[in-house]
C-alpha cells in the first residue's frame, strides 16, 4: 500500500495570523518534502474565495513540484470540473503529464461549496449532469488521436484536437466520492475512486461498502476494477495532553472550516447533496472524543499501523495523508511527515 501527501488548504479561521500566500508557499514545499521523504503521491485540493482552502490552482503548483522532483506522482485533489470547461482541463493535465514525464494521477469532483459556483455563473443544482458529461469529454480528448467532435447537454465542439498530447494513454483517472452515487459513477465509466473514510461512514456504512459497491458497478458495466483509495487526517501524539491538543485542533477544523462549506440546510441542499444535511448536524455536535479511526489515524506509529492494516486488508492501494490541517504549523508538519514515513510507512512494504 502506497502513501501519498494530501491537501485542502484549509485556512478558514477565526484571528488567523497566516496568509494564504504563505500558506501556499508552505504547501509547496511540503509537496517537495514528501518526494524527498519517499511518499508516492502529491495531492492538493482546488478551492476558491477562501471559503474552506486558499489554493485555487493546483496546476500550477504542482507543475512547480513536478520541475523540481523526479518520483513523485501529481494529483488535483480534486479537479472541481463543473467550474471549467473540459477542453481547457485536459489541454492543462496533459501538458503537466509531458512535462513531469508521465507522473500525473487526474481526480475530478462536483465540490461541495456552493460560494464556489456563483461567481463562475455555474449551476450548483445541475452539477451532477455537468460533471459526468465533462469527464466523459476529458478522457476522450486524451484518448483521441485525431480530432473529435461532442455533441451533449452541456458541451458542444466540431472537431478539436488537443496539443501536447499526454505521456500515459491513459492518464489515470478518479472520482471524488462521498456518495454512493458517486461511486457508482466510477464503476460505470472505468474510474479509480478516492473516498475519505468519514464520509463513507456517515452516508453508508463504511470503506468495505465503498468497496462492495464499486465492484458490482464495474462488473455490471464490464469494467476491470481500477484503483481505490482514501484519506486520513494525521495526528501524532505521544501522551495525553498532545492527544488532546490535537482532538481539540481537528474539531477547529470541523466547526470554522468545514461546516460553512458543506451544503447542510435542507431549504437549499440540492437533491444530490441532501446526505450532506446529516453530515452536517453530526458535525455540529462532535466532540473532541468522538474523532475514530474512520477518519483520523490519531496517538502512536502503532495505533495508526493497526487502523491502516484494515484498510490495506479491504483492498485499497493507496492512502493520502493530511498532515497540515487545523492550522498546525509548517514546522510540525515536516517533522510529523518525516515521522511517518520513518515510524509508520515500513510496515507496508
Amino acid at each position: 500500500m502506497h502513501f501519498g501527501y494530501f491537501t485542502l488548504s484549509d485556512n478558514h479561521y477565526l484571528n488567523n495570523p497566516r496568509t494564504p500566500n504563505q500558506f501556499v508557499q508552505d504547501i509547496l514545499a511540503e509537496a517537495v518534502l514528501a518526494d524527498e521523504l519517499g511518499m508516492h503521491s502529491a495531492w492538493i485540493g482546488e478551492h476558491h474565495f477562501s471559503t474552506l482552502g486558499v489554493l485555487s490552482c493546483p496546476d500550477l503548483v504542482l507543475s512547480n513540484v513536478a520541475a523540481r522532483t523526479k518520483q513523485i506522482r501529481l494529483a488535483p485533489a480534486v479537479t472541481v470540473l463543473p467550474l471549467h470547461h473540459p477542453i481547457r482541463v485536459a489541454e492543462q493535465w496533459a501538458t503537466l503529464d509531458l512535462l513531469s514525464g508521465g507522473r500525473v494521477d487526474f481526480a475530478a469532483g462536483r465540490g461541495y461549496d456552493r460560494r464556489e459556483y456563483g461567481p463562475f455563473k455555474v449551476s450548483f443544482e445541475n452539477n451532477q449532469s455537468i460533471f459526468e458529461e465533462a469527464m466523459i469529454v476529458v478522457r476522450k480528448l486524451w484518448a483521441a488521436n485525431e480530432p473529435i467532435s461532442h455533441k451533449g447537454e452541456h458541451f458542444q465542439f466540431e472537431n478539436v484536437a488537443i496539443t501536447p498530447q499526454p505521456i500515459q494513454r491513459p492518464i489515470p483517472a478518479y472520482i471524488a466520492s462521498f456518495s454512493p452515487p458517486s461511486i457508482e459513477l466510477a464503476g460505470r465509466l472505468g474510474c479509480g475512486v478516492v473516498v475519505a473514510p468519514f464520509a463513507a461512514a456517515m452516508t453508508f456504512g463504511g470503506l468495505r461498502q465503498v468497496k462492495e459497491l464499486y465492484y458490482e458497478t464495474c462488473e455490471a458495466n464490464h469494467n476491470k476494477p481500477a484503483r481505490l483509495m482514501t484519506s486520513y487526517f494525521v495526528h501524532f501524539a505521544d501522551n495525553p495532553q498532545q492527544e488532546m491538543a490535537a482532538r481539540e485542533r481537528h474539531i477547529r477544523y470541523y466547526k470554522e472550516c468545514v461546516i460553512a462549506a458543506f451544503p447542510g440546510d435542507p431549504a437549499t441542499a440540492p437533491p444530490s447533496y441532501r446526505y450532506f444535511i446529516d453530515m452536517v448536524q453530526r458535525l455540529k455536535n462532535v466532540k473532541p472524543e468522538d474523532l475514530t479511526e474512520n477518519s483520523v489515524l490519531l496517538g502512536k506509529p502503532d495505533r495508526m499501523i493497526e487502523t491502516l492494516k484494515k484498510v490495506e486488508s479491504l483492498g485499497f492501494a493507496e492512502v493520502i495523508l493530511y498532515f497540515n490541517v487545523g492550522l498546525k504549523p509548517h514546522p510540525q508538519v515536516k517533522e510529523e511527515m518525516a515521522r511517518f514515513m520513518e515510524e509508520v510507512a515500513p510496515a507496508f512494504r
